[in-house]
Parts: C-alpha cells; sequence; structure tokens
C-alpha cells in the first residue's frame, strides 16, 4: 500500500516503531492523523490524501518530486538530514552551488521565478493513494504537483487570494537542487518551517510572498543562487509594502548564497539571531517608490562576518561583495546588537553596515543603528552613501571607521 494511514495517536508517537530510529512529539493536545510515507512511494499521494490538520511523516530516504500543499497540513520528515526532497533527474539546478542569479531581488536570466497559484492548480481536491504509481520516487503527473514541479520548486505552499492557508508545518527535510526555489509559499498566515536545509537551489531557499506572520526557525540556507529566505509582498508584481503582521526569521544559519535574507517590499518582522556568513551580502532590506515603504523591523542579535563571496553585477546592481547589512529605500528600520565584522569588498555596496541609495531615488528615513559591534569591515564599518537620506541615526556602535566620519 503506498501510503499508510495511521490515526487517532494520542500524546507522543514514538518512529521507531515505524521503522526509523527517532521520537516525534505532535501538540499535547492533538490526536493525530498520520500518512507515513517510506522510500519509494510518493510524498505528493500522501499530501493529496491527508485531510486539514493531518501530518505527512516522512521516513528516510531520497525522494525525487516537487511537493504542492493546498491545504493545512504538517509536512515532516522523520529526522532531520535523513530525509532528502531533489529534483528528478534533468530537471534540477544545474548550477547547483554556482552562481544562479542576479541578487535577492533581480531575477537572473534564464532563471525567472514564477509563483505558483491557486488558480495554477485547478481543483484542490485530494487523488487518492490507489491512484498513484506504486514504484520509484520521481512523480511527474499529479494534478496538484504539476503546477509546483513546473516552476522548478521543491515543496509549493499556495493558498488561495483572500483565503491564506492558516496552519502549515514543514520540518526535518533536506530540499536540494531544485532549478528554483528549495521551498516557495504564497497565501499564508503563520506557517511555520523549522529545521529544514534549503541547500543548492538556482533562486531562493526559502521564499515567501503574501504571507503574514510566519515563523522560519532554525534552519540551513546554503548555495542557493539568490537568497537563502526570501520575505516579499509580491514577487512578480508592483505593490506597497506587506505588513507581515510579526514574521520571525530567527535561529538560522545562512551561508554561500549571494545574499543571506533579503527583505523586499514587507514591513514589521524580526530578523534576529541568526549566523549569516560568506555570502555575497548579508542582510538586505530594499524598498521602492511605493507606499506603504518597506521598514519598521528589527535586525537584532545577529552575527553577520566575512560576506565576501564575490557576485557578478548585473543591469539593476553593481558587484556585491563584503556587504553586511544594507539599507536601500528602507524606513525606521532598527539595526541593534549585532556582530558586524569581516565583511570587505570594493563594492559601492561594501561595509558593516550601509544606507544605500535607492535604484529609484527612494530615501532611507530615520532608520536607526545602535549597540552594535563592527569590526573589520572595509572599507567602512558604518557608511551612510545615501545622500538623501532623512532622519537616520548612528548611536552607541563599537567601530573604528565610517563614512562620513563621526558616525562612529
Amino acid at each position: 500500500m503506498l501510503v499508510r494511514h495511521t490515526k487517532y495517536l494520542a500524546g507522543a508517537m514514538t518512529v521507531a516503531a515505524l521503522g526509523a530510529g527517532a521520537v516525534v512529539a505532535p501538540a499535547a493536545h492533538a490526536a493525530w492523523n498520520v500518512h507515513v510515507v517510506r522510500e519509494g512511494q510518493s510524498i505528493q499521494a500522501a499530501v493529496d490524501a491527508a485531510a486539514p490538520g493531518s501530518t505527512v511523516l516522512v521516513m528516510p530516504g531520497t525522494y525525487r518530486e516537487s511537493v504542492q500543499i493546498t491545504r493545512n497540513v504538517t509536512l515532516m520528515g522523520s529526522a532531520t538530514g535523513q530525509v532528502v526532497l531533489t529534483a528528478p533527474a534533468g530537471a534540477g539546478n544545474a548550477a547547483a552551488g554556482g552562481e544562479a542569479g542576479a541578487t535577492g531581488y533581480a531575477p537572473a536570466p534564464g532563471n525567472t521565478k514564477t509563483s505558483t497559484t491557486g488558480a495554477d492548480m485547478g481543483a484542490a481536491g485530494a487523488q487518492s493513494a490507489a491512484a498513484q504509481p506504486e514504484q520509484g520516487t520521481t512523480v511527474t503527473g499529479t494534478t496538484t504537483q504539476a503546477a509546483c514541479a513546473a516552476a522548478g520548486h521543491g515543496v509549493c505552499v499556495t493558498g488561495p487570494d483572500g483565503h491564506p492557508l492558516t496552519a502549515v508545518r514543514i520540518e526535518q527535510l533536506t530540499v536540494t537542487g531544485f532549478r528554483t526555489d528549495g521551498i516557495d509559499a504564497s497565501g499564508t498566515d503563520g506557517m511555520v518551517v523549522r529545521h529544514v536545509a534549503v541547500t543548492d537551489n538556482g533562486s531562493q531557499g526559502i521564499s515567501q510572498e503574501k504571507s503574514t506572520r510566519a515563523v522560519l526557525r532554525d534552519n540551513r540556507a546554503t548555495g542557493n543562487g539568490q537568497s537563502g529566505i526570501f520575505v516579499a509582498n509580491l514577487v512578480n508584481a508592483e505593490g506597497g509594502a506587506l505588513d507581515t503582521r510579526g514574521t520571525v526569521i530567527a535561529g538560522n544559519t545562512l551561508s554561500g548564497n549571494r545574499i543571506g535574507v533579503t527583505i523586499r517590499r514587507a514591513r514589521v518582522l524580526q530578523v534576529q539571531d541568526n549566523t549569516v556568513t560568506a555570502n555575497c551580502g548579508g542582510v538586505f532590506v530594499v524598498g521602492d517608490e511605493n507606499n506603504p515603504k518597506a521598514g519598521d523591523l528589527d535586525i537584532r542579535r545577529n552575527k553577520i562576518t566575512d560576506n565576501n563571496k564575490f557576485c557578478a553585477a548585473n543591469g539593476r546592481l553593481p558587484v556585491i561583495q563584503g556587504t553586511g547589512v544594507l539599507l536601500t529605500g528602507a524606513e525606521d528600520t532598527r539595526i541593534t546588537d549585532n556582530t558586524i565584522s569581516g565583511n570587505a569588498g570594493t563594492s559601492p555596496m561594501s561595509g558593516g553596515v550601509v544606507l544605500y541609495p535607492s535604484e529609484v531615488g527612494v530615501a532611507d528615513r530615520r532608520d536607526q543603528v545602535s549597540g552594535n559591534t563592527l569590526s573589520g569591515n572595509k572599507p567602512a564599518d558604518l557608511a551612510d552613501r545615501d545622500t538623501k537620506g532623512d532622519g537616520n541615526t548612528f548611536s552607541a556602535n563599537s567601530c573604528a571607521v565610517s563614512e562620513p566620519a563621526g558616525r562612529c
């Protein structure tokens, strides 16, 4: 049988009894409806068969498929590092681990991001497990899966316009080698992504648009062509900054990407307690001329070091190298209590904390840079290069060199 259903297991569930040597504890009040998937079976078939509130528990192994989620379910690997989701042969990221993008907010030629929507999906009704192939792990033909696979994403989470998904969790998976995003989410509220590794995907590691109150915590994003974590209002359309209502990006390790974290036209969120290293740039906050503006967010207690990978210029931006935190077209952003060191380069964006002129002429306004420890950033620990900036303040930072002088 392709998918095994373990219904209404109260309390902790011992995965060892299912053949995996790990313990997974559901919420104390939960009575689980669990769909177990083993190597050689289809994750998508289990997701299609799962009722809202169910858990799809994936046993150790490698699964070559994309997965589309259109209802409130939990997708969970049995143990961190033991469940790998990757693209079918010939459909993955040909340049895995290499340069594969322009920036966290300008798609690379030939690698344009495609967002999946409820309309792309057709009916959201589940297909029965019996209708799916029993052999192999490459699945390409299910109705719900087609849009996600065609877009080149690993896992897609898609809520219909005006009716966001409110209880989606993704945990303990490795999502690697997809042509576009590892995890691509749109139209969610309160989505949780934890203990997930997104590696060597062609565009974003974890991407969220039109989503609120997300918790992206304790993940590892490495070697992705654009951003390790990307949060935006809309990817392929204009609009004012989205109020995320408190999205949290915390405790993640982000390395070897083009940008560690990109916040594009979004506001009211927290980027905290992350380790951001060996990217071209660490944390970027990007706004534009639309209202409301990007910002009103906190970047705090992060360790942002040695982001000195070289990323070539493109039609919109210069070379990116040696940038710790960059604000461009952002307002009311608070950068506090971070350790920012060793970010060095010769790009106009290089430096520890950089206020950079917006490409569309929007000033950085009322941003606060305070209480940070900065060292070894070149050409400067603090660089205020936005000549149109208004009301930005620098206070109580430990640093050696600033542009202009007097900011330390």
